[in-house]
């Protein structure tokens, strides 16, 4: 008879990780333990895969930057003016505290947001919405008094948080000017400034490409800071800032 049960996936709980912790042996007495939970257990076979989040990871390594080292680097990298923050996504936990770095690493910060969602899907406004009023995401450029006028303050659904103004306090708060734009063609920020962070994930190669074809100086990507320690702080020479996790209201 045919196999007819596809891929399991399970959660398993382990205890909280703290810097210096051992994590494997936690995960694996944490694995070892569940299979043989009397209620709940399961067998483990060949090719099973056992995942780890990142955050755990950095928890165990002490791996944490706080917004100054983050600030330090982006200055040092980019100069201090203004600089233009691409394609961020639209998160408390996984982007405002990188861009309270960012922001205080700069004069002034150029936000461009993409639309009608960010690249995971979080939503600014409706399809409908732009549908209704004329706007071609492909194509147009929208300032923030456009924006406005069109869709208002929009909240995000499940948060309740309108990310638009969410950003520019944030941004305010760490003592730099703000400016929103809202584009799809990364090469719309290049009318403000030649200095770029781009904030995209899965996109960031191409978003890079584009902007120094067209003419971007200081170009770099969320994978291009805190590459090396910033007064001894925790970095990452692969991924940097790319899967950070907020760990207090200042620190990563």
């Amino acid at each position: 008879m045919s196999r007819m049960v596809g891929t399991v996936s399970r959660g398993l709980r382990a205890p909280i990780i703290r810097s210096g912790d051992d994590l494997v042996e936690i995960v694996t007495n944490s694995v070892l333990e569940a299979a043989a939970d009397a209620d709940d257990g399961f067998s483990i076979r060949d090719r099973d895969v056992v995942a780890v989040t990142e955050a755990i990871v950095a928890r165990s390594q002490g791996n944490y930057a706080t917004v100054d080292n983050i600030a330090a680097d982006v200055r040092a990298k980019l100069g201090g003016g203004t600089v233009g923050v691409v394609f961020p996504i639209l998160s408390r936990n996984r982007f405002a505290i990188c861009l309270r770095g960012i922001a205080k690493g700069a004069e002034k910060i150029v936000l461009q947001l993409s639309y009608p969602s960010d690249e995971v899907g979080n939503h600014l406004v409706s399809l409908d919405d732009l549908d209704g009023h004329g706007v071609d995401p492909y194509r147009d450029v929208l300032t923030l008094e456009q924006y406005r006028q069109m869709f208002g303050y929009e909240k995000h659904t499940f948060t309740g948080v309108d990310y638009v103004d969410y950003y520019q306090e944030l941004i305010r708060d760490s003592g730099a000017q703000v400016e929103v734009v809202f584009a799809n063609d990364p090469r719309a920020i290049l009318g403000y400034t030649k200095d770029v962070l781009c904030c995209d994930i899965h996109t960031r190669a191409r978003t890079k490409r584009l902007l120094k074809a067209a003419g971007g100086q200081r170009v770099l990507g969320l994978d291009d800071i805190m590459t090396a320690p910033i007064d001894g702080s925790g970095y990452n020479e692969k991924y940097c800032l790319l899967g950070s996790n907020k760990s207090t209201e200042d620190q990563v």
